[in-house]
């Protein structure tokens, strides 16, 4: 009895993780091409702001002095906020998500 049914499992495991392969196409592939996904607008006024960072991380840091460099940081905090403003969408904490998740299991 345990044989047969140490066959079967086997035999059962065995379609299941080698499956025969069917193949369904032509002999000939077809040639056209994939479409490529659009790319999300990025507003000018971001672009600007995207660029000015990428000067800042391009300067030298050790040549300027402590002044500048404070100066450089309160600038790139400012940027990355308005980037933010800029983006838009809808932020979620842990815990927001977490209660969120907890009134569907109780509700549904």
């Amino acid at each position: 009895m345990k044989r047969i049914v140490f066959c079967l499992m086997a035999a059962c495991l065995s379609l299941t993780f080698i499956p025969l392969q069917l193949n369904a196409t032509t002999t000939e592939p077809t040639t056209v091409p994939a479409p490529k996904p659009a790319e999300p607008a990025i507003p000018a006024e971001a672009k600007a702001l995207l660029l000015r960072l990428d000067e800042i991380k391009a300067k030298d840091m050790p040549k300027l002095e402590a002044s500048e460099k404070k100066e450089l940081r309160k600038e790139v905090k400012s940027i990355k906020h308005e980037l933010r403003t800029i983006g838009g969408g809808v932020y979620l904490s842990g815990g927001a998500l977490i209660l969120i998740i907890i009134l569907l299991v109780i509700l549904l």
